[in-house]
C-alpha cells in the first residue's frame, strides 16, 4: 500500500490539497533540502541568506522565523491531521523529510513531501503509545533539532520558533478539524487536542516544557464582541511585507490596556 492508498478520497483531498502533503517523488528538487542537511550550520546559513531576498526578509533571523512558520504548518498539518482525523500514523523524521522553500509572487508554494509508503497503524489498546510515538517523532525528533539550529545560526529566539509551531497546531485543531462532521472522529480529535495541551510530556517535544500548553494564552475580549487569542511573541511577518501586514493574532495588535 502506498501513501495515498492509505486514505479515503475525502481525507486525501484535504491532506494533498490545503495541507500540501505529497509523495516524495513529486518534491521540488530545485528548491528543497533534506531536513538533516539543515542541521549543518553552513548549509542552514546559506539557505537562509538565499531565501531572505526572495521573501523580502531584512535579516537572517526573520527569514528563519518565517521559514519555521511555513515548515511548522506543513509538518504539523500533515502529521496531526492524519493522526487525529484519519487515525493513520505518519512518522516524520530528519532522514525522511525534506524542506521545500519555494516562494513565488509573494506566496509560499512549498509542500510536504514524504516517502511513498503506508502509514503506521496500531494494535487494539495501543493507541495512546502509538500517539505518543507519532508526536515525539514530529516534535522532538524533527522540529526541535531544526529550531535549535535556526536559533544558533540566526539568533532568532527559540520561543518565537516554538510559538510559530504552537499557533499552527491550534489553528489545525480549532479551525480545520472543526469542519469534520463525523461525531466519532470529532471525539477523537478533540481528545487528542486536549491531550496535546494538557498531558503530553515535555520530552515528547525535546524540551523541558510543553510548548503547546505554555503558549496557550487566554483569549482577549475586544470591544466589538469578538475575542482573539493573541500570541505571546511576534513572528516578524510584518517586517517582510511592504506595506506592513500583521497576522491576525499578532501581539503588536493587542489593545494596549490588555498588555
Amino acid at each position: 500500500m502506498n501513501l495515498q492508498a492509505a486514505f479515503n478520497p475525502a481525507d486525501w483531498s484535504v491532506l494533498s490539497g490545503a495541507l500540501r502533503l505529497k509523495p516524495m517523488a513529486q518534491r521540488d528538487r530545485q528548491r528543497s533540502l533534506s531536513a538533516r542537511a539543515l542541521l549543518d550550520d553552513e548549509t542552514c546559513i546559506a539557505l537562509l541568506d538565499q531565501l531572505g531576498p526572495v521573501i523580502g526578509s531584512p535579516t537572517r533571523g526573520i527569514t528563519a522565523s518565517l521559514l519555521a512558520k511555513r515548515f511548522s504548518f506543513l509538518a504539523t498539518g500533515a502529521c496531526l491531521y492524519a493522526m487525529s482525523v484519519c487515525d493513520q500514523g505518519l512518522l516524520l523524521s530528519l532522514d525522511d523529510c525534506v524542506i521545500e522553500y519555494g516562494h513565488d509572487d509573494g506566496l509560499w508554494t512549498s509542500s510536504m513531501p514524504l516517502p511513498d509508503r503506508a502509514p503506521q497503524v496500531y494494535a487494539a489498546g495501543e493507541r495512546e503509545a502509538w500517539r505518543a510515538s507519532i508526536v515525539e517523532g514530529l516534535f522532538a525528533g524533527l522540529l526541535a533539532p531544526l529550531w535549535q539550529t535556526f536559533n544558533r545560526v540566526s539568533g532568532i529566539s527559540r520561543r518565537i520558533l516554538w510559538e510559530n509551531t504552537a499557533v499552527r497546531v491550534y489553528s489545525l485543531y480549532e479551525k480545520r478539524m472543526s469542519k469534520v462532521e463525523d461525531p466519532l472522529i470529532r471525539l477523537r480529535h478533540e481528545a487528542d487536542f486536549d491531550w496535546l495541551l494538557q498531558e503530553a510530556a515535555p520530552q515528547l517535544f525535546g524540551l523541558d516544557y510543553n510548548p503547546l500548553r505554555h503558549f496557550r494564552r487566554p483569549p482577549t475580549q475586544l470591544e466589538e464582541g469578538k475575542s482573539i487569542r493573541f500570541r505571546r511573541t511576534c513572528c516578524f511577518y510584518y517586517e517582510a511585507t511592504e506595506p506592513a501586514e500583521y497576522c491576525s493574532t499578532c501581539p503588536l495588535l493587542r489593545p494596549r490596556k490588555c498588555r
